[in-house]
């Protein structure tokens, strides 16, 4: 998924200063974000009062979306670098298309993973024939210096593992949770899993100590630690945790995002993930060259021009 905002914000991300050692429940409110012609997106991250989540450095939530006779979601070829997409989805399905070549539509609980590396393009739509209802998650994993620059590929997982228990069920899809670990290709300690409970639920989810933790809400009104998570909302829970509490008084899904603190500093601006201005300037001129991306097929539609940089440089912090 593209970012669509044609001034976007510099977000200066990472490094170990802003993490949380003890467990916290910092609320992170939703911006809300158009995308494209008839779907608006909630943001959680960046965010005003936090950056990332371990890896995690970008979380679109959007949905559910009666798109009955609209288009629904119509992302044009856009780039990206040194990142990876996760697609996620409870209602609908989306077309994937990318310039190697790669055609899958992902439907509900199937893992759509795209490792941008050192470049890729990739479009996004509702199939011409879709599902009335369209939710789901977009989010972005920061990748590591050692493999920011690493071959782009393309990855469907349409069997991921699964949790259940107690009126708990958790699927798995990035990184290990409670010793069930997903197939999905990662390059740091990481984890995301979407977590639903039944109503009346009262379970106690094993996470790791040295991970830094947030949840969001995709439905219902579920308890995390004590917190009532209200829809539309993000909670940070910070490090030093076993185990998380959770309560649902109604069916409730949410989703569990987490990793070992990101200690690289680095540049997140518009679709592309860096560590300073000049790679981010390079990035953006060979998009608009046509140069280095490659090309997206088949999409009815022109790609998306890139915003102009600030008037001052980007710099990591």
């Amino acid at each position: 998924m593209s970012n669509l905002d044609m001034k976007p914000p510099v977000a200066a991300c990472g490094g170990r200063a802003g993490v949380t050692a003890e467990p916290v429940r910092e609320v992170l409110e939703a911006r809300h974000m158009p995308l494209g012609e008839s779907t608006v997106v909630r943001r959680l991250l960046p965010n005003l009062g936090r950056r990332m989540v371990g890896a995690w450095c970008f979380v679109d939530h959007y949905g559910p979306d009666d798109i009955a006779g609209e288009p629904g979601m119509q992302v044009p070829p856009h780039p990206h670098t040194g990142l990876q997409t996760v697609s996620w989805l409870h209602d609908g399905e989306v077309l994937h298309r990318d310039s190697l070549g790669s055609l899958q539509t992902v439907r509900p609980r199937e893992l759509g993973l795209m490792t941008a590396g050192r470049a890729i393009a990739h479009s996004e739509e509702s199939p011409r024939d879709h599902s009335r209802l369209l939710h789901g998650a977009q989010l972005w994993v920061a990748l590591p210096d050692a493999h920011r620059t690493t071959a782009p590929a393309f990855e469907h997982h349409a069997e991921l593992p699964h949790l259940a228990g107690g009126g708990l069920s958790a699927t798995v899809i990035l990184g290990e949770l409670a010793g069930a670990a997903s197939p999905g290709t990662t390059y740091t300690p990481i984890v995301g899993a979407d977590v639903t409970l039944a109503a009346g639920t009262e379970a106690r989810l094993p996470v790791e100590p040295d991970y830094e933790y947030a949840a969001l809400t995709m439905s219902g009104e579920a308890e995390v630690d004590g917190l009532r998570l209200a829809p539309e909302s993000m909670v940070y829970l910070g490090c030093g945790r076993t185990e998380l509490p959770l309560r649902a008084d109604v069916d409730s899904s949410l989703m569990l995002l987490g990793g070992e603190p990101f200690a690289e500093r680095i540049v997140v601006w518009w679709n592309f993930v860096g560590r300073h201005h000049d790679e981010i300037d390079r990035a953006r001129k060979d998009w608009m060259s046509g140069t280095r991306f490659g090309e997206v097929h088949g999409y009815d539609g022109p790609r998306l021009e890139a915003p102009p940089l600030p008037p001052t440089p980007l710099k990591p912090r």
